[in-house]
C-alpha cells in the first residue's frame, strides 16, 4: 500500500483557548475538539488507521495577533519536534499585520522547520490578500522557498446578508460555509491575486488551495479566456500550471476529481482529508475508490499519494 501525505489537517492549540476570552470552539461536538486538540497519540493511531504517513498540519480558522501565533506555532513545533516524521507543520500567521506575519514565517521556516503556512481566505475584517499591504507576506514565502496554503474561513458579519434568504438562519450559515461560500469565495480570491498582479511580481510563488480546487476548475477555461484581457505580464493558463497547487481534502467523489485532473497537471494534485472534520479512513475508502476506477494509476497514483507533497514541501513520507 503506498503511503499517503496529507496537507490540509488541523489542529488546536490548547494553550491558545487558556488564554483567549472567547472560545471559539465551544460550539463543536466535544469528539471534535479532543482530536482538535491531541497532538500525540489519538492523533498518530488515526493516522495509522488511514495509513497516513505524514501530516502537515495546520491551525483551524481564526484571526490572531502576533503573541498568539508565536503561542500556538511554538506548541506545534513541539509536537512535530516529538514526533518527526509523522507530523509537519503550517505556520499561523497574523496576516493582519503583515511584517510581523513574515517575520513569523520566517521564524518558523528557518527555526522550527515548518513546510510552509496556512492562512485563512480573508482576515476577520473581510480583507483579501490582493492588497499590496500583504504581499510582504507572500515575498518572504517566495525567498524562502515554501507554499502558502489559502484555506476557507467563516463569512463576517457583513458579508452574511448576502447568504441570508426565506429559510432558517442555520442555512445561510451553511451556505455562508461549507455547503457554497467557502469554496466560491476562495475561488475568488485566488482570482483576485491573479488580476491584482501578485503573480507577475512574484513568479515563483507558491500557492495551495483545496477541496479540489474550490469550484475552479469547473471554470477555468471560461476565466482564463476573460482573464486575457486583464493585462497581467503572465497569463492565468501559466500561473494555473506553475503557482497553483491542488488538494482534494474534503471531498470525496469522483466526478470532481475526473474535472481536475482534466484540468490541471497530475504534479500539482496532492491527496488530503480535512482531518478530524473528516476522517482519515473515509479518505482511504475514496483512494482505493481512485484506484479501482483506473482515474489516476501507476506513477500518477505515486504522485498523488505522496510524491508530489514530497517535492513540494521538500519532506518524505515514511514508507
Amino acid at each position: 500500500m503506498l503511503p499517503l501525505i496529507t496537507l490540509e489537517e488541523h489542529y488546536v492549540s490548547s494553550k491558545l483557548r487558556e488564554v483567549e476570552s472567547v472560545d471559539h470552539y465551544a460550539g463543536f461536538p466535544q469528539h471534535i475538539v479532543t482530536k482538535l486538540q491531541s497532538l500525540d497519540e489519538e492523533r498518530l493511531q488515526d493516522m495509522n488507521n488511514g495509513n497516513v504517513s505524514l501530516q502537515v498540519i495546520s491551525h483551524g480558522p481564526g484571526d490572531r495577533p502576533p503573541h498568539l501565533c508565536v503561542l500556538a506555532n511554538d506548541e506545534l513545533a513541539q509536537a512535530v519536534s516529538k514526533h518527526r516524521p509523522r507530523l509537519a507543520g503550517f505556520a499561523m500567521l497574523p496576516m493582519n499585520e503583515p511584517a510581523a506575519a513574515a517575520k513569523e514565517l520566517e521564524r518558523c521556516v528557518l527555526g522550527h522547520g515548518f513546510v510552509g503556512a496556512l492562512v485563512d481566505n480573508t482576515t476577520a475584517d473581510g480583507a483579501t490578500y490582493d492588497d499590496e499591504r500583504f504581499w510582504p507576506v507572500f515575498a518572504k514565502a517566495q525567498e524562502l522557498d515554501v507554499p502558502i496554503y489559502i484555506h476557507p474561513t467563516f463569512a463576517t458579519d457583513n458579508a452574511m446578508d448576502h447568504y441570508r434568504g426565506n429559510y432558517d438562519e442555520s442555512i445561510a450559515l451553511a451556505l455562508s460555509a461549507y455547503g457554497w461560500g467557502w469554496h466560491s469565495e476562495t475561488a475568488l480570491h485566488i482570482l483576485k491575486l491573479y488580476a491584482s498582479g501578485l503573480f507577475d511580481r512574484f513568479p515563483k510563488l507558491k500557492i495551495v488551495i483545496g477541496h479540489m480546487g474550490e469550484m475552479l476548475p469547473f471554470q477555468i477555461e471560461r476565466v482564463i479566456a476573460v482573464a486575457a484581457r486583464w493585462g497581467r505580464e503572465r497569463g492565468l493558463r501559466e500561473v494555473w500550471r506553475e503557482n497553483i497547487w491542488i488538494t482534494t481534502s474534503g471531498m470525496f467523489a469522483l466526478p470532481p476529481l475526473a474535472c481536475l485532473l482534466q484540468t490541471t497537471s497530475i504534479d500539482h494534485i496532492l491527496y488530503s482529508v480535512d482531518y478530524p472534520f473528516s476522517m482519515n479512513e473515509k479518505g482511504l475508502q475514496f483512494f482505493e475508490e481512485i484506484k479501482k476506477s483506473g482515474l489516476i494509476k501507476g506513477e500518477g497514483l505515486e504522485k498523488f499519494a505522496y510524491r508530489n507533497a514530497e517535492d513540494l514541501l521538500r519532506t518524505k513520507a515514511v514508507i
